[in-house]
């Protein structure tokens, strides 16, 4: 089962970068492009660095380590070394908060 959490502000999510939140104990790349925003556990599946102090370009976070790339809507990796997927969470935007849909505490 998932629950919405409030994630952020959408003021505080910039466009075309990555904003860090630690939410539910999980850490997520926040990304908004135009009226999405999309959420990404915030390591990379190669090399577990910070995606969020990568570069987005599109609908693609990079990881600046070893330039992995994924993609924000599926976490399929596009590029190598990274060869394994990264989570990804459904978003709605309600008034101007960001809210993410995580799974249940007691699923983990």
């Amino acid at each position: 089962m998932m629950a919405f959490q409030e994630a952020a502000k959408l003021a505080d999510v910039p466009e075309g970068a990555a904003l860090a939140v630690e939410l539910g104990g999980i850490d997520l790349a926040l990304v908004k492009q135009g009226d999405t925003v999309y959420a990404i556990q915030d390591w990379c599946s190669h090399a577990e660095i910070p995606l969020s102090d990568g570069d987005v370009e599109g609908c693609t976070i990079e990881c600046f380590l070893h330039g992995s790339r994924f993609d924000l809507r599926t976490g399929e990796p596009l590029g190598l070394p990274a060869t394994e997927p990264v989570p990804v969470y459904p978003t709605k935007i309600e008034g101007e908060t960001v809210w993410v849909d995580l799974p249940d505490e007691s699923e983990n």
